[in-house]
């Protein structure tokens, strides 16, 4: 079954085209990897997935339902869920509070709730689990804007599976993060439960390469080539884009 596919979309500015004709199809449990250079159209592809921008033609459907029309808070509610290039946390909150939170707002429990944080030992449980499965424990209650940045991107991955997403759209996982902190990324990202369907958009080779099962790849807002990773690896097309060789070797 698929479960993220776009038909024939397209987005334009005018003139300027950054969407154009894309026809992705990404697997139930999938681990999809959407690679391109700088200009490639990623994110507008992104923000037409989540509902931030609206497609100038074509469709979105998400576990078999058209979600063209839906705002991004409805797509949310159906379950797909996106990180971003810029940490998008709670600097004021902690993680275990953050957290709490997040499954606060999935289990549309309001502001009620949030003011009696910590009154249910079940979700403060929960909140946990999934700090510690994000290696979040050691920070538990610290604030979250004196993390260094990768403890920060680990929260933002961790606060998307709060909400039980189906889809889970990780926008440069890695984006910022000293290379010291990076292991603790891939880890993260390469022990996302299974029965979360993952797009992965990516620059570092060495994050994607090892987490896919599928790559496809964009270039001027158009899908270039799709396969597996050694595929991709191995095409010479591909090289030429990223790399400036000959196509023909």
């Amino acid at each position: 079954m698929n479960a993220l596919e776009t038909i024939h979309l397209e987005k334009r500015f005018g003139g300027i085209v950054p969407t154009s004709d894309v026809n992705l199809v990404v697997r139930e449990g999938a681990r999809h990897a959407l690679i391109g250079p700088n200009g490639a159209g990623k994110t507008t592809l992104i923000n037409l997935l989540t509902g931030v921008l609206k497609p100038s033609k074509g469709r979105i459907k998400l576990g078999g339902e058209d979600i063209t029309v839906l705002k991004p808070h409805q797509r949310v509610a159906r379950g797909i869920s996106r990180t971003f290039q810029i940490n998008q946390v709670f600097g004021e909150l902690s993680p275990l509070e953050s957290i709490v939170f997040a499954i606060g707002e999935r289990e549309h429990l309001g502001t009620r709730f949030w003011r009696g944080f910590g009154s249910d030992d079940a979700i403060v449980a929960e909140a946990v689990a999934i700090a510690k499965q994000f290696g979040l424990s050691d920070v538990l209650t610290a604030q979250t804007a004196s993390l260094p940045y990768g403890k920060q991107r680990q929260l933002e991955i961790a606060l998307a599976i709060a909400g039980k997403p189906r889809v889970l759209l990780l926008d440069e996982p890695a984006a910022g993060v000293p290379e010291a902190e990076r292991h603790e990324i891939l880890e993260i990202v390469a022990a996302l439960p299974q029965d979360v369907t993952v797009l992965l958009i990516e620059h570092d080779m060495d994050i994607v390469f090892g987490f896919a099962d599928r790559i496809s790849v964009l270039v001027e807002g158009k899908l270039f080539v799709e396969g597996e990773p050694k595929e991709i690896e191995n095409d010479p097309r591909v090289r030429a884009v990223y790399l400036g060789e000959r196509a023909d070797g």
